[in-house]
């Protein structure tokens, strides 16, 4: 059962803020990725979907005389953490079920280490699909979070991706 899908989140004014800040084109591009993922691994595509959408929620932007600071980005990140508390609250706001909203808001902490210096972290299958996700999204000095996207075609994408994990679910179900 979904409590809350992937055209409900995006629609949230919550989301739209965070989303274009850290960068629709690639949160969706994750989303995907990530359904892909959870389908060849057996984990919840609902779950994993969500996590990749709202994995960088928490990005600021770090700017130096007008012009974007990538290094300065790196040293002072903590995205991971911020965005996993925003989607936290934004997924309980919406009537996500509690445990999911904190399985999703985990797999956002633990999509990089690269707040942490020198550390391991052994990542459940659900955040390692999506760090996975993230990565293979990425570009080179965070170019992936400036990619554009139209709003009709983003939600348009969303909406089929909600599709397919309906799908995928019911699939699931009869399997069992």
């Amino acid at each position: 059962m979904r409590y809350v899908t992937l055209t409900q989140i995006f629609k949230h004014r919550i989301a739209q803020k965070y989303l274009l800040r850290s960068g629709l084109a690639h949160a969706i591009a994750c989303a995907y990725h990530a359904f892909k993922l959870a389908k060849q691994r057996n984990v919840s595509v609902d779950l994993a979907t969500k996590a990749a959408l709202l994995h960088d929620m928490g990005h600021y932007t770090w700017y130096q005389n007008g012009k974007w600071d990538y290094d300065l980005y790196r040293q002072n990140d903590i995205h991971a953490i911020k965005g996993a508390e925003r989607a936290h609250k934004l997924l309980i706001r919406l009537g996500e079920n509690p445990l999911y909203a904190k399985d999703i808001a985990f797999a956002i902490l633990f999509h990089t280490d690269s707040y942490i210096k020198d550390s391991f972290i052994k990542r459940t299958p659900l955040q390692e699909i999506t760090k996975l996700a993230d990565e293979m999204d990425e570009e080179k000095d965070g170019l992936h979070h400036y990619r554009k996207i139209d709003h009709d075609k983003a939600l348009k994408m969303i909406e089929r991706l909600d599709l397919m994990v309906e799908k995928e679910m019911e699939l699931q179900d009869d399997a069992r």
